[in-house]
């Protein structure tokens, strides 16, 4: 049953937030999902408001309408009776024989009783952080970007001192598609995630473990596999990705943009590439229209930063290659490398840190996805690339050596949030900067 608990408190939860293109997709469920969307609903920690219980119980009184309907079979009786007789033995003869008594009116049927639901999941009590912004570039190596020889001179310069410095936190690739996904489920880098899915593919074959790690080798995962988003989703919580650049082959702003199934990748006239926006590589949220409606273009991130009611709990934050900081994609002349992604992060983070929802209880997290260092000079482990947090409710100025990865970024997010880890992120050796929130800010 705890394998269900997650896809069945989305399902319920979409089914409490019906509009447009998942209105239409979810219509064509079968009324069987549907009554256990509506039980879990019913049974839920959070509850039903009274106008949507009372809808709720008229669909389950309507799926069982059929049962009642059909009336209740009447009792047998014999098709002959024996003659009536004297005292002599004779049948009687005198007068009309009598009329038979009136059969028994049929006993109502029973009302139909609604499916027994599963009991309900106490909800996680909220922490002190409500609001994450993770903002993704490449690093050009520790040393060229939060170290001594940085070229970045926004981040290490004005950003680093105002929050908590990640010292070791190391990329499980260099590519930025394993570190991506790795993120936002906890699934390992597998043959063609570190190709950065050169080929946008379903898995060929595809096992699962107890913990939800999918083995096998492919692109978009099957929909048994969970996200973050899909966490927020069920927890009644709010997620967006915004992308730098997405837009559709007409070069309109667009949503969820991917290629086509079994085809490669075309390259976007505005920059945009889906190697990296995760999102799109999930059946679990591609299915439902969970990504046609958070997975959005960048510039809608100023408007929904304006309110702390419009700011998504979870916001992920991704530019475009160019201006990732990944060389050689910029158009000549201009910034290139981590030149870009300085620029990227001066443009964008004041925005965010300026926020209503960011000042309340936010966390800004810059972290490394992909590791591009100059080829004169590579650094001696292109994969250690550090990352760093700001926040209102930590300590700056502070540094933590601990060893984290992409599956610590999101065992964090998850336990800030009261979540249950995905995937290789509960593996027993995946450590949480989670506990600097509670436990005094910590720090080295």
């Amino acid at each position: 049953m705890k394998l269900l608990a997650g896809p069945m408190r989305k399902a319920m939860a979409a089914a409490d937030s019906l509009t447009g293109k998942r209105f239409s997709l979810l219509v064509a469920s079968s009324l069987v999902a549907t009554t256990g969307i509506v039980a879990v609903g019913l049974s839920s920690a959070g509850g039903m408001s009274p106008m949507e219980a009372a809808a709720a119980k008229a669909l389950l009184a309507e799926e069982g309408a059929t049962v009642a309907a059909a009336p209740a079979p009447a009792p047998e009786t014999s098709s002959t009776s024996a003659p009536e007789t004297g005292s002599s033995g004779e049948a009687a003869s005198s007068g009309p024989l009598p009329a038979p008594a009136p059969a028994p009116e049929p006993a109502p049927a029973p009302e139909p009783e609604a499916p027994e639901p599963p009991p309900a999941e106490p909800e996680a009590e909220p922490g002190p952080v409500q609001h994450v912004f993770l903002v993704s570039v490449a690093s050009p190596g520790y040393d060229a970007s939060l170290g001594p020889a940085s070229q970045m001179p926004y981040l290490s310069g004005e950003l680093s001192p105002q929050g908590l410095q990640l010292t070791n936190y190391s990329l499980l690739d260099t590519a930025p598609l394993p570190n991506a996904i790795a993120a936002v489920s906890g699934q390992p880098p597998n043959a063609a995630t570190r190709e950065n899915c050169a080929v946008y593919e379903e898995f060929a074959s595809a096992t699962a473990n107890s913990r939800g790690v999918v083995s096998g080798d492919g692109c978009i995962y099957p929909v048994e596999t969970l996200t973050l988003s899909d966490q927020f989703v069920g927890a009644r919580l709010r997620w967006h990705g915004y992308f730098e650049g997405m837009t559709n082959e007409e070069g309109q702003p667009d949503t969820c943009v991917h290629p086509e199934p079994e085809a490669a990748e075309v390259p976007n006239p505005s920059g945009y590439s889906a190697r990296l926006n995760p999102f799109v590589y999930f059946h679990s949220l591609l299915d439902l229209g969970d990504c046609s409606e958070n997975d959005v273009p960048l510039d809608e991130l100023g408007k929904d930063l304006k309110k702390i009611d419009s700011t998504a709990n979870f916001s992920y934050v991704s530019p475009t290659p160019c201006n990732a900081g990944f060389r050689g994609q910029c158009p000549e002349g201009t910034a290139d490398g981590p030149a870009a992604a300085d620029a990227f992060l001066a443009r964008v983070v004041p925005e965010i840190l300026a926020s209503p929802a960011y000042k309340k209880d936010g966390l800004l997290v810059v972290a490394f996805g992909a590791a591009d260092p100059d080829p004169a000079a590579p650094p001696p482990d292109p994969e250690k690339v550090g990352a760093l947090l700001v926040s209102p409710l930590l300590a700056p100025g502070a540094t933590d050596a601990a060893s984290y990865d992409p599956y610590s970024l999101l065992r964090s997010v998850e336990d800030l949030f009261g979540l249950e880890p995905l995937g290789a992120a509960g593996g027993t050796k995946v450590r949480s900067f989670a506990s600097a929130f509670t436990a005094g800010n910590g720090g080295d």
